[in-house]
């Protein structure tokens, strides 16, 4: 697999420099001053493609070119955000970037509920805790109904809690579950936004009375008016996996397991309806099998994240050591460097170590993090092609 690395642009303080000399071949990047829904002009796309080839890289993976949420919730102007959508494949399509990868997960992307947890050998990561997720449901959201979807003694434990949590505690938990984890990746609600509470409810009320069948009609509706524009530029449109894989907010999630995936690439199957395989977003369910999802769905992977999570007893999950935790990502790496050796990689989720934690990185995006996860990822494919060069002979 190639070798990428997602990089936020000129204002990211890892340079594309730095990246040539980890031995980065690829940049994973996007038009992140550009609100969902607008169009990719040929004049952006061409200056962000030319300033990466500038530095001896090139662009393999648009991550995200984000799906507005009015399409994902069928509002009445999905049809021209969708047209927009279309303008923006066949613009990058004509630049040559043909991976693109997006979500459909609605009114929010990744969750967690800690960005700096401490373990012991003195490095953080980030972590899960479904109390403290519970403590913003029900306390701080005050989602109607919230209540009824966690057990009695997940109330109890949540209440208990909440009674001992600082005001300090109550807003870096606000911080970090719809600030941090999303301003960055083109959401509304951004450390300048000084009521991102009340912001975060309205976007989830605009989901009410939206199931799961719904929101995979809503896909389907979007994915049959982009395809043929990704057929047409030879792009590979590839989902990403919900983060984590099971429902938040009482909104439904409609990428968490082999079900689903199935379903969506059934649904249109076209060579450019492809998938996205994070191995971490499917670890950090208890459901998946990771490694034979990695098996059945090979195929139809245009684009992996090799990172792993640590399932945990009460519904927590922490991010794992890339050699550790429920992704088994040795064995992933050996399926798909037999089936899709051509595709991009990236590691994801990197610790927080070193001087990483003096500098202003976003969430899970560490430089030296991010260098451990790719030297352990790149020894183990380097062993596995060894293993297939042998099988080979």
């Amino acid at each position: 697999m190639i070798k990428t690395w997602r990089w936020f642009g000129k204002k990211d303080g890892i340079t594309l420099n730095m990246l040539r000399q980890i031995g980065v071949e690829g940049v994973v990047t996007a038009l992140y001053d550009i609100p969902p829904g607008e169009v990719w002009s040929t004049e952006i796309i061409d200056e962000l493609k030319q300033t990466i080839e500038k530095a001896g890289l090139v662009w393999s993976v648009v991550e995200s070119l984000p799906v507005a949420e009015e399409i994902k919730y069928a509002a009445p102007s999905r049809d021209s955000l969708i047209d927009n959508y279309k303008e923006s494949l066949t613009n990058l399509g004509k630049a040559g970037v043909k991976t693109i990868c997006y979500n459909f997960m609605p009114a929010i992307d990744w969750v967690r509920t800690d960005l700096n947890y401490l373990l012991p050998d003195g490095t953080s990561t980030l972590y899960f805790d479904k109390i403290r997720f519970a403590c913003f449901d029900c306390m701080i959201l005050n989602r109607p109904g919230a209540e009824n979807e966690y057990s009695d003694d997940e109330i109890e434990q949540m209440n208990q809690l909440y009674k001992e949590m600082t005001i300090a505690e109550k807003e870096a938990l606000i911080d970090t579950i719809i600030v941090k984890t999303q301003g960055f990746i083109h959401r509304n609600i951004t450390r300048g936004n000084s009521i991102p509470v009340v912001e975060f409810r309205k976007q989830v009320e605009k989901y009410k009375g939206i199931d799961k069948e719904l929101l995979r009609e809503n896909l389907y509706y979007f994915l049959q008016k982009v395809i043929p524009v990704a057929e047409e530029q030879g792009i590979m449109l590839c989902i990403h996996p919900d983060d984590p894989p099971f429902p938040v907010f009482g909104l439904p999630r409609i990428v968490t397991n082999a079900d689903d995936i199935d379903w969506i690439l059934q649904s249109i199957p076209s060579r450019s309806n492809g998938l996205t395989f994070c191995a971490g977003s499917l670890s950090a369910g208890k459901q998946n099998d990771v490694p034979a999802l990695a098996h059945q769905f090979a195929d139809r992977v245009g684009f992996a994240h090799l990172r792993s999570t640590q399932l945990l007893p009460g519904g927590n999950f922490m991010e794992a050591s890339h050699l550790e935790g429920n992704g088994k990502l040795i064995e992933v790496i050996r399926i798909l460097e037999q089936a899709r050796p051509d595709i991009p990689m990236r590691v994801d989720h990197g610790r927080l170590m070193l001087d990483d934690k003096e500098k202003d990185y976003n969430p899970g995006y560490s430089l030296l993090g991010r260098m451990v996860a790719l030297a352990q990822v790149e020894g183990m494919m380097a062993v596995i092609r060894k293993e297939n060069e042998i099988t080979r002979q």
